[in-house]
């Protein structure tokens, strides 16, 4: 077996019966000696390699990686054989080998993490991930076991079931092409490329969005991404006059073959998404949000396609705001407080909310998603009434409603918005869909009627063609992420937080994060970002294809600021540029300046 590199010095480089050794010297010994099987081992059909080892039973588990030549593994190139077919194929691999390792009583006795051997699987989203990488050379896992220890002496004879007896099962059963449901396999891949295909196909169509007829769009609870069963789970069905049609290039799944799909498209433009209580409103704006990511078989939304750019808008009370031009929605604040470069370390309901819009917008957003439960009232839109008793020169604030269809006609962005109690948006409305008992029905004609039936004589206030200012330039220099002794030092301790060097980035309203390793990468995007493409001239969203592209080149192992060869990087998920420029903005000590072409 050909000796690795790594670093300064030598790696080990051995076969099964050297690991063997090593552990049987080492039973017994302090928890270091572990330090000991660093290296790579050729068993034969596959090679082991011991990136990482932990610094004691109770630290993170180690880190390794398990290959397969592609010669050996067998996987037909027709599973890989573009980017989306090799996301997917990997994506189903890492499944299939979390599924066939040991858990339970599995593990033996021991110590913190003793025995612990997992795989960065996944979820109801299909995502690139650094768990599984496919090549025309080989296939790999990258895995993690906890080492096991009484205490802080190994246990020798545990570690070696471990590596010798468990993980050759595993491998045997996980990588090898002739150990797959090849029925199930090429359906998943198939899935996957055609919600790909369907997302390629929108702009083409005139659409932002598509819901597959069929589709169970609920959830079987607030915390949980597991699709809700039995009689309360109804299909969606679109609504009349809303109806497209698709070929698929595979078929819909592996229980129906055509390849031909029917559901309800959402034009482009401003859509009002209408309807009682509990009739399903959020539910249809929550599948569409997460519908920027492709899903699994059988998820019920996984013929849920959203364009690729679509930005969750929120209110998001205490956000930290840095230069950011709100002036299209709020000018004349007291005290001549400058709302064209607009800063502030606790934003209010409106103001963070016309920041994370004009920040989306800065960021590529085509598409903003809006839900007036979790909107600012005072943002969204000003009645007659208001209007009479308070004058325009004493309000600051320019409603959404009076920008919304000028944000589409100016910016080419459009807009779909759930709303239950403001019939003001009929006048402003390109199409509005009623959901009722979780099934839609275009009303517009009947909205338009009720809106020239009942005018409400509400005055549009706005002064039209605002200046889009969407150029900010991030200072390099304020991205710190050192953290003691430690030049880098980025953590993801929830899914919506990241401690980045010694300062926390809160992620609560950034709603379309759906992974904790995607927010692994967030942190890792942010400083890539930072150490890499920004130089106090580039403004943010060159920055942000920079990223894309050098990530498209290199992978997402480079993430890893630390990363050398090809050692095991650490769990990432991709995350979309959106989601990156979201935690650079919430980074308290960032500064931005405002770009010349503004």
């Amino acid at each position: 077996m050909e000796r690795t590199t790594w670093g300064k010095g030598k790696r080990r480089a051995g076969s099964l019966d050297d690991l063997r050794r090593v552990l049987h010297r080492i039973d017994g010994k302090g928890y270091k000696a572990y330090k000991d099987l660093e290296g790579g081992y050729d068993f034969g059909r596959f090679s082991l390699h011991v990136d990482h080892v932990q610094g004691d039973p109770f630290a993170a588990p180690s880190m390794l990686r398990v290959r397969v030549p592609m010669n050996l593994a067998g996987f037909p190139e027709g599973l890989f054989g573009n980017s989306i077919r090799r996301m997917a194929l990997e994506d189903f691999i890492a499944r299939r080998f979390g599924a066939a390792l040991p858990s339970g009583p599995d593990r033996g006795p021991g110590s913190g993490k003793s025995g612990l051997v997992s795989i960065d699987a996944g979820g109801q989203e299909v995502l690139e991930r650094t768990a599984c990488r496919v090549t025309p050379h080989w296939v790999e896992v990258r895995i993690y076991v906890g080492l096991p220890a009484a205490g802080r002496r190994i246990l020798g004879r545990q570690a070696e079931r471990i590596h010798c007896e468990q993980l050759p099962r595993t491998a045997e059963k996980g990588l090898f092409w002739r150990n797959y449901p090849r029925r199930e396999t090429e359906g998943f891949v198939g899935c996957v490329e055609n919600q790909e295909f369907i997302r390629d196909s929108l702009q083409r169509l005139g659409l932002v969005a598509f819901v597959a007829d069929g589709s169970i769009l609920p959830r079987e609870r607030g915390n949980s991404q597991q699709p809700l069963a039995g009689e309360r789970a109804v299909a969606f069905r679109s609504a009349e006059g809303l109806r497209v049609s698709l070929d698929l290039p595979n078929p819909v799944s592996t229980e129906r073959p055509e390849t031909r799909i029917t559901g309800m498209g959402i034009p482009a433009g401003v859509t009002l998404v209408v309807g009682g209580g509990y009739h399903g409103k959020s539910t249809l704006l929550q599948a569409l949000q997460r519908g920027v990511y492709p899903h699994i078989p059988g998820d019920g939304r996984e013929y849920t396609v959203t364009c690729t750019d679509a930005v969750k808008i929120r209110a998001e009370d205490g956000r930290r705001v840095e230069k950011v031009d709100i002036s299209p929605f709020i000018t004349n604040l007291p005290h001549g407080l400058d709302t064209t470069a607009f800063s502030t370390d606790n934003a209010s309901g409106s103001t963070s909310q016309a920041a994370n819009i004009v920040e989306a917008l800065e960021s590529g957003a085509r598409l903003l998603l809006l839900d007036e439960d979790t909107s600012a009232t005072n943002f969204m839109v000003r009645d007659v009434r208001m209007q009479s008793l308070v004058h325009k020169d004493f309000e600051p604030i320019t409603p959404f409603i009076e920008r919304v269809r000028e944000i589409h006609r100016t910016l080419g962005v459009s807009t779909i918005l759930v709303m239950g109690g403001c019939g003001d948006y009929f006048e402003v409305a390109d199409r509005v869909i009623m959901m009722r008992e979780y099934v839609p029905e275009d009303v517009t004609d009947r909205a338009r009627e009720v809106a020239r039936l009942h005018a409400t004589g509400r005055r549009q206030e706005a002064a039209p063609g605002p200046a889009w200012r969407l150029d900010r330039i991030p200072i390099p220099e304020s991205f710190d992420p050192s953290r003691g002794r430690r030049s880098v030092k980025i953590d993801a301790k929830e899914i919506d937080l990241v401690l980045y060097g010694r300062h926390p980035i809160d992620l609560r309203g950034v709603e379309q994060i759906v992974d904790f390793s995607q927010t692994r990468a967030v942190g890792a995007a942010v400083h890539l970002a930072a150490s890499r493409f920004m130089d106090g001239r580039t403004p943010l969203r060159e920055v942000l294809d920079r990223v894309e592209a050098y990530l498209d080149e290199h992978g997402l192992d480079h993430l890893d600021p630390f990363h050398r060869g090809e050692r095991h990087p650490g769990s990432f998920a991709r995350p979309r540029r959106h989601e990156i420029a979201a935690a650079a903005n919430r980074l308290r000590p960032v500064r931005f300046r405002i770009g010349p072409g503004s």
